[in-house]
């Protein structure tokens, strides 16, 4: 092929390429200017439902203390061998109800009825004894008289007498010390209740104090719980709580009864007492939790999370013309209130946010001030449902 043609032949294809460009070119400026004239669509809507959102009312704020423990009966009695012998029978097992008073079981008494028979000869000697030395100091006071005995001797005798008498009453103690080691071998419920413990069986040999049946009333019940040095000094006797124990599906209402002036070794604790109110089911040992309620004010609240503190000021997001809108905040007490008909952890709200105003829980994550919002109607205030309309 001559060098001319394909030079020409290039130059075609150039001009070729050159014109579908200027026709994309110009295809491109005609859709800007189409789009340019084109009215710009409304960005959507951001859906809120009722988990969403929440309506700012005045109502109760409860502050709190969170507290815990074991229930312990207030009454309760150990019944323990006053003597030391063998067990010989015990009537009573855990859960068994008794009286005070009631015997529940009996100690071997053989060792005790000897000792009880010594002491009573014992003093039966030493009454002999008195009795011939009060004969002697008679006789000798008559002799002293007669002339026939010094003074001497019967100071003896009046000495003399006076040992016996001393004997006499020491065996008297002894024989009742005897008769009462006797006694103490009955076993007897000091207070009414329920058999908690067996420590012992028959046939035992049971040392002096060795513990044999654990005895409580039921009837009255406390929580003792261990409070925070910083806790405590808004804790007062009368407070009142509620606690879910262990095993019983209502809560169980209690007060505070009682507030340990110390504190506790180690931990620094103070042991605070509440007393239970009487109910089937509670049992000593049960763990309970619960929360002592320490303020109860009405104010304007909001639940915790509903408040962002990503900035430096905490702020609530508002629902108001259909829009989302940032607002600050000043915030007051803690404590729990109810919202939706559930209590939740919440704080006071003391300027930035009205009454009746729609605002966002923090489940709703981050949403950008001026974002359009669209609210269930089950869901939204009067004044929300309009905005929203609009």
């Amino acid at each position: 092929m001559k060098p001319w043609m394909k030079w020409t032949m290039a130059g075609v294809a150039v001009l070729a390429v050159l014109a579908v460009g200027g026709r994309a070119l110009k295809a491109r400026k005609a859709a800007a200017v189409a789009a340019a004239a084109t009215p710009a669509s409304a960005p959507l809507a951001l859906e809120l439902g009722s988990a969403d959102v929440f309506v700012a009312r005045t109502q109760p704020l409860t502050r709190t203390l969170t507290i815990s423990g074991g229930l312990k009966a207030v009454t309760s009695a150990v019944v323990k061998a006053k003597v030391g012998s063998e067990l010989k029978s015990l009537t009573v097992r855990e859960g068994d109800t008794v009286k005070a008073g009631q015997v529940i079981g009996q100690l071997d008494t053989v060792e005790f009825e000897w000792r009880v028979k010594q002491a009573e000869q014992t003093a039966l000697s030493a009454r002999t004894q008195l009795d011939i030395a009060k004969r002697a100091l008679d006789n000798n006071r008559a002799l002293v008289a007669q002339g026939f005995i010094s003074a001497t001797a019967l100071e003896t005798a009046i000495s003399t007498e006076a040992g016996a008498a001393a004997s006499h009453q020491a065996a008297i103690a002894a024989t009742e010390l005897a008769r009462k080691s006797r006694a103490d071998a009955v076993l007897v419920a000091p207070i009414s209740g329920l058999v908690a413990q067996r420590l012992a069986q028959p046939g035992e040999r049971v040392a002096i104090d060795g513990k044999i049946v654990e005895i409580i009333d039921l009837s009255r019940i406390e929580l003792e719980a261990a409070v925070a040095p910083e806790d405590v000094g808004a804790v007062q006797v009368g407070q009142t709580a509620q606690l879910a124990v262990d095993g019983l599906s209502e809560p169980a209402s209690a007060k505070v009864v009682r507030i340990n002036p110390s504190t506790q070794t180690g931990t620094r604790a103070v042991m605070v007492y509440l007393a239970l109110q009487p109910q089937p089911g509670l049992r000593q040992g049960l763990f309970a939790r619960g929360n002592i309620e320490l303020q109860r004010k009405n104010t304007l609240a909001a639940p915790l999370s509903a408040v962002r503190v990503d900035q430096a000021r905490p702020y609530v997001l508002a629902v108001e013309a259909g829009k989302v809108a940032q607002r600050s905040v000043e915030l007051g007490a803690r404590g729990d209130a109810s919202f939706d008909g559930r209590p939740e952890a919440a704080i006071e709200l003391v300027s930035g946010a009205v009454e009746g105003a729609t605002l966002l829980r923090g489940n709703t994550g981050a949403v950008r001030d001026g974002t359009p919002v669209k609210i269930a109607a089950t869901v939204a205030s009067p004044a929300a449902a309009a905005s929203a309309a609009r």
